[in-house]
């Protein structure tokens, strides 16, 4: 199967591209490299033995996605590409619509024209807001989001899902008027296909390949926790700051499901191979069910590291939700998928990254 991934470089895409590679499928990645490496994807190369074509372009650019869509015409799409720190985004909100919104627009609009039709779309546990209780199913409805972030990630599902009943619609109508055969063409028009959207709600990536080769390398200041206690962990940053200690919580700090990004690509590959025998739109929780708090993965850190990571406390920040963790029970019945890796394998996989490449990939 050959697959596209749109922000293949970055942290989560390079892994999902070792899987996929590793799976026995072919990948290709277009990336800019806003927040993110060539040298992911070369590393990747390495670590699976075979070559993925790596394309520069901003997904938003919709003349160099077609050329690149045609070239490649792939059997899926993997939509990573997009900004994605809670609270950047809340300092930054226009920048978030504006791009990742953008993206997912223009990426619709070519596969239509092209008649491409598979797409598994990197969404986030942040739609489901503060008003659902964890543990958060895929039933549950998408709540009011905390965070402009949220917010992008809540309207490009619903973008995916109203262009998947568009499409259905298209597909009924242009059988009837071809008396039921839908395969029949139509003065060289591309035929219309039903989408297959699948739509995987993401809890805590963290954790690096287990050969310390790709990892996590944010720019400038680590938004998210992992990147930042590894960072103090050796010694590039002096001290992590804990946004609040008063939550309702037993060490008063925010509980979340870190999942380890090597089960999370997993399940990547398996929301990919769904896709070619699915049509329709359907949400997938990929987490462990295991909600960690902030301390608990200090603490653990500095287990694997074998010293304790330096920390102090600060006020909460805005945007952040108390409590996040998954049911991912529908993702192990219908995609054969569930997290296998703990904690431990989390932080020794981190650090082993980050002991590696104390400065990531050295832009």
């Amino acid at each position: 199967m050959k697959i596209l991934l749109t922000g293949g470089a970055g942290y989560i895409g390079s892994h999902t591209a070792v899987a996929l590679l590793e799976a026995g499928h072919d990948a290709a990645v277009v990336d800019n490299y806003s927040n993110s490496s060539p040298e992911a994807v070369r590393r990747a190369e390495q670590i699976t033995g075979k070559e993925i074509r790596l394309y520069e372009a901003d997904v938003a650019d919709k003349n160099r996605m077609m050329e690149i869509l045609r070239s490649e015409m792939p059997d899926c799409i993997i939509h990573f590409a997009g900004l994605k720190a809670v609270g950047e985004s809340v300092a930054k909100p226009v920048e978030y619509y504006r791009n990742n919104i953008d993206t997912t627009l223009t990426l619709i609009e070519c596969m239509k024209e092209l008649g491409l039709s598979n797409i598994v779309f990197s969404s986030s546990a942040t739609v489901y807001g503060e008003d659902n209780i964890p543990p958060f199913t895929e039933n549950m409805p998408k709540g009011v989001c905390t965070n402009p972030y949220g917010w992008t990630k809540w309207m490009q599902e619903q973008i995916l899902t109203d262009a998947w009943f568009a499409s259905e619609k298209e597909v009924i109508s242009w059988a009837k008027a071809h008396d039921g055969d839908a395969a029949a063409s139509d003065s060289g028009r591309v035929r219309p296909r039903e989408l297959s959207v699948v739509l995987l709600r993401y809890f805590n990536p963290v954790g690096a390949h287990e050969s310390g080769m790709i990892g996590e390398d944010p720019q400038g200041i680590p938004n998210n926790l992992m990147p930042y206690i590894s960072q103090v962990a050796v010694g590039r940053r002096d001290h992590l700051t804990v946004f609040g200690d008063d939550y309702d919580t037993p060490d008063g700090t925010c509980r979340r499901d870190y999942i380890h990004v090597m089960d999370l690509a997993e399940g990547h590959v398996k929301a990919a191979e769904y896709s070619l025998e699915h049509r329709g739109a359907e949400v997938f929780n990929l987490g462990t069910g295991n909600p960690y708090s902030v301390l608990d993965m200090v603490k653990a850190f500095g287990d694997a590291c074998g010293h304790p990571v330096k920390y102090e406390i600060g006020p909460r920040r805005a945007g952040d939700v108390q409590d996040s963790w998954a049911n991912a029970d529908k993702a192990k019945e219908i995609l054969g998928w569930e997290a296998k890796r703990g904690i431990a394998e989390i932080c020794r996989d981190a650090w082993k990254w980050q002991s590696g490449n104390p400065n990531g990939y050295d832009r």
